[in-house]
């Protein structure tokens, strides 16, 4: 079995419980060391191979899968959460073309992450109620489809976290106020790196400011920058409407409709 498995933002303890014990039990495992910090191998057994992939192709990859056989445990292990970035789709192709049997173990998102060392609500009622996971092209572009530019999606004006970004913030802050932007230089953004991490960095700013907060950063990997209104804090929740969901005059199928502040509508 090949487990694709999601390591998590950084800190030994935010992978899954699926995820370490797919570690703890791995005959192989394939990290990088460039992405995935050293401390997640800590849930692997003393006795299993490790392979570093930081400097492999997916040809060397893949090389190791089959050299391992169908009968060896391996873990792939991914930061964050393979299906984000993780370019766990070729790999996935290579164990259905040659019969080898696979999973893929879900892991805390960096965007996760990066909300909760914001103390932030993405979904903000009446702020934002949707998020946007996205990138700059850059070297890639090839592999961007037609109508997703930093611009045209920026158009939407909600929640947006931009990924593998943080070598160009001149040209990141230059897409996000181009004419036709539902964002000004004045709303509000977060760039986060290495969330959760021991030398984990939080710097709030605003989408003018933006290029010189990454700059300040002095690190062009492992950026995340988050940008919306759903991230002003105190100010958003004040121009926010009260989620439905706990709302005494919202019923749905757990909860009679009832008056503010009456115990009527709770199940017994």
């Amino acid at each position: 079995m090949i487990s694709f498995v999601g390591a998590g933002p950084g800190a030994a303890d935010l992978i899954t419980l699926r995820g370490a014990a797919r570690l703890a039990t791995a005959d192989v495992i394939v990290w990088a060391s460039s992405l995935v910090p050293e401390v997640l191998l800590a849930h692997a057994r003393s006795g299993a191979v490790v392979h570093d992939s930081a400097g492999m192709t997916l040809e060397d990859v893949l090389a190791v899968y089959a050299a391992a056989g169908p009968a060896t445990g391996i873990v792939r292990l991914h930061s964050g959460d393979p299906s984000i970035y993780g370019a766990i789709g070729e790999q996935i192709e290579w164990c259905l073309a040659n019969e080898r049997d696979f999973e893929v173990v879900p892991g805390v998102s960096s965007i996760s992450a990066a909300a909760a060392v914001l103390g932030r609500e993405l979904t903000v009622p009446g702020v934002a109620q949707s998020v946007i996971l996205t990138r700059l092209p850059g070297r890639t572009a090839a592999s961007m489809p037609p109508g997703e530019s930093l611009a045209g999606l920026a158009a939407h004006g909600t929640t947006l976290a931009v990924f593998l970004s943080g070598a160009r913030p001149e040209e990141l802050e230059t897409e996000l106020l181009q004419t036709g932007s539902g964002y000004a230089a004045d709303t509000p953004a977060a760039v986060v790196v290495r969330a959760t991490r021991p030398d984990e960095q939080v710097h709030l700013t605003t989408v003018g400011e933006l290029a010189a907060a990454v700059r300040a950063t002095g690190v062009s990997r492992t950026v995340l920058v988050l940008v919306g209104d759903a991230l002003a804090g105190k100010e958003a929740l004040a121009r926010s409407s009260r989620s439905h969901l706990y709302a005494p005059e919202f019923a749905h199928a757990f909860r009679r409709r009832s008056a503010p502040g009456s115990t009527a509508g709770r199940p017994a």
